[in-house]
C-alpha cells in the first residue's frame, strides 16, 4: 500500500462505509481507519462486517459493525443513529453497497432490473438522506460509488447503467441543495479493480487476462487505489470539490463499452 497521505489525515473524523464488507467498500473502511478515522460499516453480511472490524481493530482502529439492509430507510435511520451515539458524530458518507449481474436486457426481469435499482440508486438516496441532519451540524462529505456504465453503454448492464447514471445525477443536485449546508456530494467511478466480484462476473478466467491486454495502462486497478481516490475527495485536498465524478478507472472509458467482448 502507498503512503501518499500522512497517517493522522482524518483523525477526530467519523465515516460511515456501507458496502463495507468486502471488496472496495473493505479497502475504503480500512484506509479510513489507517488515517485515524473511527468507522462505521454497514452490510447485509453480519459475518463480513465482523471480519472487516476485526482487522481495523487489530491495527488500533475503531470500527463499529452495523447490519442492514440499504433498501430498508427504517433500518438505515437506525444505523446512522447508531453511528453518530457510539462514535461521536458524522463526517463522512461512502455509499458503496451495489448489486451487478450480467444479464442480456432481452433477458433481464422486471424484479431483476428493479432489485439493483433498489440496492444502488434507492440504497444511496437512503443514507444520503439519513446522513443528512448530522452532515449539516458542522459539514461534511458524500461520496457514492458508481461505474464507468453510468456514461458508456456497456453490453449486459443496461440494469446497472441506468441505477449508477441516476446516482450521478443525484449527486450533482444534492450538491447544489447541500452546499450552502457545508456538505460536499461527489461520486468516483472505478473501471476494472482486482480482487472484486464484479470483475470476476464481468470478465471471469482467461477473458480477465485478453481484457487487460486491450485496457491502456494495460492492468486492472487495485482496491487500495480506488480507497485512495476516496481519501483524495473526503480529505482538506478535496475541499473545493463538489458535484464532480472522479474517473479512475486505467483508460477504459476511452475504448467504449464493447470492451468486454473481447
Amino acid at each position: 500500500m502507498s503512503q501518499i497521505f500522512k497517517d493522522d489525515l482524518l483523525a477526530g473524523k467519523v465515516a460511515l462505509v456501507t458496502g463495507g464488507g468486502s471488496g472496495i467498500g473493505a479497502g475504503i473502511a480500512r484506509t479510513f481507519a489507517r488515517h485515524g478515522a473511527k468507522v462505521a460499516l454497514m452490510g447485509r453480511r453480519a459475518e463480513k462486517l465482523e471480519e472487516v472490524a476485526g482487522q481495523i481493530r487489530a491495527k488500533g482502529g475503531t470500527a463499529l459493525p452495523l447490519p442492514g439492509d440499504v433498501r430498508d430507510f427504517a433500518k438505515v435511520e437506525e444505523s446512522v443513529k447508531r453511528c453518530v451515539e457510539e462514535l461521536g458524530g458524522l463526517n463522512i458518507v461512502v455509499n458503496g453497497a451495489a448489486g451487478n449481474f450480467p444479464v442480456p436486457a432481452s433477458q433481464l426481469s422486471s424484479n431483476g432490473f428493479k432489485a439493483v435499482l433498489d440496492i444502488d440508486l434507492l440504497g444511496t438516496f437512503h443514507v444520503c438522506r439519513a446522513a443528512f441532519e448530522p452532515l449539516s451540524r458542522q459539514g461534511g462529505v458524500i461520496v457514492s460509488i458508481t461505474a464507468t456504465q453510468a456514461f458508456v453503454p456497456t453490453m449486459l448492464q443496461a440494469h446497472v447503467g441506468a441505477a449508477k447514471a441516476g446516482i450521478e445525477k443525484l449527486t450533482k443536485d444534492l450538491a447544489l441543495e447541500w452546499g450552502p449546508f457545508g456538505i460536499r456530494v461527489n461520486t468516483i467511478a472505478p473501471g476494472p479493480i482486482e480482487g472484486t466480484e464484479g470483475m470476476s462476473r464481468l470478465a471471469p478466467g482467461s477473458l480477465a487476462r485478453e481484457l487487460q491486454g486491450h485496457l491502456p495502462l494495460k492492468r486492472y486497478g487495485t482496491i487500495d487505489e480506488i480507497a485512495e481516490g476516496v481519501l483524495f475527495l473526503v480529505s482538506p485536498a478535496g475541499s473545493y470539490i463538489t458535484g464532480a465524478m472522479l474517473l479512475m478507472d486505467g483508460g477504459m472509458a476511452l475504448l467504449g463499452g464493447r470492451i468486454f467482448e473481447v
